[in-house]
């Protein structure tokens, strides 16, 4: 029988944080609900390191916030004050944030068993559309959630 040890998620965090910003890709399980429905809670992996490129509107990436949690969620905005961020799952947008809070940019996820990237339909549609609508994600949401209980209700 597997033995199951708990870690403290800062902790653990930390230490991918630590090897993302050496360059490496690192891979964690996806907790949370504020990336959903793109990502799921326990279900799906996100593949981060530290960010190769200019950041911009729609990139995923991993910042920590000012009292110390560690947050994954997309760029809403660049202005000359920071970064404004969002999950997709949400209509609160946060921020600003300074651009050296940010510290990996997701490369690559595994949704439903599929590894995707940018080019994928689903990464594309996320990052280009479904930022653009946040007055509407509340309904959209709620329809997603019917549709979903309908299925395996």
């Amino acid at each position: 029988m597997m033995e199951t040890k708990i870690v403290d998620t800062r902790e653990y965090v930390s230490v991918l944080r630590e090897l993302a910003e050496t360059g490496k890709v690192v891979s964690m399980q996806i907790a949370g609900s504020s990336m959903a429905p793109f990502l799921i809670h326990r279900r799906d992996f996100i593949f981060f390191t530290r960010p190769d490129r200019e950041l911009k509107r729609g990139d995923m990436v991993f910042y920590q916030r000012k009292d110390g949690r560690y947050v994954m969620h997309r760029i809403y905005r660049k202005t000359p004050e920071g970064y404004y961020m969002i999950g997709d799952g949400q209509t609160e947008i946060e921020g600003p944030l300074d651009r050296n809070q940010i510290f990996a940019r997701v490369i690559k996820v595994k949704r439903k068993g599929k590894t995707m990237e940018a080019g994928n339909f689903w990464w594309e549609f996320f990052e280009h559309v479904w930022i653009r609508v946040i007055p509407l994600r509340r309904i959209l949401l709620s329809i997603y959630s019917i549709k979903n209980r309908m299925k395996f209700g």
